[in-house]
């Protein structure tokens, strides 16, 4: 499948997820959500990182980051995303800087997102899908209007987030806004390129190779390892490599955990036979005092 037919396929699964849901299943998440308040954590300069894969699997987990920032008495909420690779050109500049390349030489290198002149693929993305779509619900739900929305979509941190074009408008916008960011950190089985032998069931092993797997990752972006995590997220097909990056080195040192883990198949979407899943966690960043 190349890569523009995945963005119609994922973008036409999605729909279907939304519409199958529908407003009431929407507020039924929202609902289940509230098991978890996580204002506190973002009012205290912590980040929440919520999934963005099938919504019927996750979707009260990213209502849960939605309920946090409505709930923060924040006035701007910094959308830290994924942004996928949706051309050649962006996976094999992915594959270089991973192997080493200098980010500064490709063309993708920086921050895109609304109101920018930096490139337009981030209006490909689904990242953010489910949460816009909960967003909306919640606050027409309230009936507030709920505060600025800023999405941000980082490409090519490549170990040194500092660096990218459009990091200083970050630094600034996040002094006075909480961070929310989304990451599908465990991508695994045979549609995702694991030999059958080394690909596991979520209820027979995977489920705790993804948790042991996405812990380790945690380890080294609380630690600051940027190119530690860079590299861990190629081996773990972790599609966060830049936005973790990038809210690591905004808010400074953070300690996180797994609130929530899940696993979303998508047999459908890759054509592929089982097991083809996605790990889907909930993680509190915690903030912490030097």
């Amino acid at each position: 499948m190349r890569r523009d037919e995945l963005n119609r396929a994922i973008h036409d699964l999605y729909r279907a997820e939304h519409e199958a849901l529908g407003e009431r299943g929407g507020y039924e998440l929202l609902e289940r959500a509230r098991q978890w308040n996580l204002a506190p954590t973002l009012a205290a300069g912590g980040v929440i990182v919520f999934p963005h894969a099938g919504v019927a699997d996750c979707g009260h987990q990213i209502a849960a980051a939605v309920h946090a920032c409505l709930d923060s008495g924040a006035d701007r909420v910094l959308v830290i995303s994924v942004l996928h690779a949706w051309n050649d050109e962006m996976e094999q500049a992915r594959r270089r800087v991973a192997a080493g390349g200098s980010p500064s030489a490709e063309r993708y290198w920086g921050i895109q997102g609304p109101g920018l002149q930096r490139g337009n693929e981030w209006q490909l993305d689904h990242a953010l899908y489910s949460f816009r779509f909960f967003w909306e619900l919640e606050t027409r739900r309230r009936g507030i209007r709920g505060p600025q929305v800023i999405e941000r979509y980082p490409y090519l941190a490549g170990g040194h987030p500092e660096l990218l074009p459009g990091i200083e408008e970050l630094i600034e916008l996040a002094q006075d806004a909480v961070i929310v960011s989304t990451a599908d950190p465990f991508h695994h089985g045979i549609g995702y390129g694991d030999p059958p032998e080394q690909s596991f069931a979520p209820d027979e092993g995977g489920l705790e190779l993804a948790r042991q797997t996405i812990e380790e990752g945690i380890q080294l972006l609380a630690s600051g390892d940027y190119w530690g995590y860079n590299q861990h997220c190629v081996r773990a097909k972790s599609d966060a490599r830049d936005a973790g990056q990038v809210f690591r080195f905004l808010r400074g040192p953070l300690q996180g955990e797994i609130l929530d883990l899940v696993a979303s198949d998508a047999t459908q979407l890759y054509q592929s036979p089982p097991p083809t899943w996605v790990a889907a966690p909930l993680v509190r960043w915690t903030k912490v005092t030097v």
